[in-house]
């Protein structure tokens, strides 16, 4: 039983229509690799198996074409590959690349000239990072467009991002046709406003939150520069959310009063652990549900304490082919 079918048996007592599924080619999808670097070559964990590779399948043409030049000029290099530990890529949809290295050393002056000459010499954008260091080329954000309204979006070398690049603007999208009858938005886990922007334009008001610092920054780099005025944001984790619904006060939210809100809908993105039984509480709360997950296994659990809701639409969408992984998109209503 392949996972699709897995996944509806499971949702079977909760969901009984079929459930579509949006597929990803299964090559040159990864718009976000990481890769360890050891004997001269990139490395990856396969369980308790260290594998060895100068290329890789899966990542966007873009960083396969730059893989094994980088690598041959690190490997050239003493100064490059001394303690080097990590390499990181990232690419937008426009195919401009973000490399971070990463060291177990301090860094020194010629090894930043070294990176400088590199970065010109391939016309890619590097950081450095080693311990309470970072140095990069350029800045430390990757800029790029989403389809919908063309929006600006921004991430960081070491934020979330979602990673697969055929599979993004359809979510997006999905999650826009999903809405009905709008007026505010509450979202939390926000990240760097990969919903948020677009659905700015959907909703009267958006309140989003967001606990990481880095993912907070893009988001308020890409309000800015997207000129948008409706989106109201406060560095606030999930927990923190439940006790501003409580009636707590918080300096950062900038003194913009909660209670001005006419919340219609509440959208949740959590990490794969899935929402503490404290936003459960909290999200029970409103009408309409929009819940995205990237964990059949928590999503399943949560949508059965989310008794008082049911599900209305639910697409699933195929982000790393292959895998046993999938990504969720649902809007629960209130019963």
């Amino acid at each position: 039983m392949n996972k699709f079918n897995l996944f509806e048996q499971d949702l079977s007592e909760l969901y009984i229509d079929k459930i579509p599924i949006n597929l990803s080619p299964s090559l040159s999808f990864r718009s976000r690799c990481e890769f360890g670097y050891s004997k001269n070559a990139y490395t990856m964990k396969d369980s308790s198996k260290t594998i060895y590779l100068n290329k890789f399948l899966y990542a966007d043409r873009s960083i396969q074409e730059l893989m094994p030049k980088i690598l041959e000029i690190i490997n050239k290099s003493q100064i490059m590959k001394n303690k080097l530990f990590q390499i990181n890529f990232r690419t937008n949809s426009k195919n401009k690349i973000l490399v971070t290295l990463i060291y177990h050393l301090k860094v020194n002056e010629l090894l930043i000239k070294t990176i400088e000459e590199i970065s010109k010499k391939l016309n890619v954008d590097i950081i450095i990072r080693s311990k309470n260091f970072i140095h990069a080329t350029n800045d430390n954000f990757l800029e790029d467009e989403l389809e919908y309204s063309k929006l600006n979006i921004f991430q960081t070398d070491n934020c979330f991002y979602q990673p697969n690049k055929f599979l993004l603007n359809r979510m997006i999208s999905k999650v826009i046709n999903f809405v009905e009858n709008p007026n505010d938005l509450i979202e939390l886990y926000c990240g760097v406003g990969t919903f948020t922007l677009p659905l700015s334009k959907v909703f009267k008001n958006v309140f989003a939150t967001e606990n990481n610092r880095n993912a907070y920054r893009c988001l308020l780099k890409a309000i800015q520069k997207n000129k948008i005025n409706n989106i109201h944001t406060a560095r606030l984790s999930s927990d923190e959310v439940t006790e501003l619904e409580c009636g707590r006060k918080f300096n950062r939210m900038d003194g913009i009063p909660f209670s001005s809100f006419n919340f219609s809908h509440v959208l949740v993105d959590p990490p794969r652990s899935g929402l503490t039984d404290d936003v459960i509480n909290i999200i029970s709360k409103y009408k309409n549900i929009i819940y995205i997950s990237c964990n059949p296994k928590s999503y399943l659990r949560d949508i059965k304490f989310l008794g008082s809701h049911e599900i209305k639409k639910i697409e699933l969408f195929d982000q790393f082919p292959n895998t046993e992984h999938l990504e969720i998109i649902s809007l629960l209503q209130r019963k």
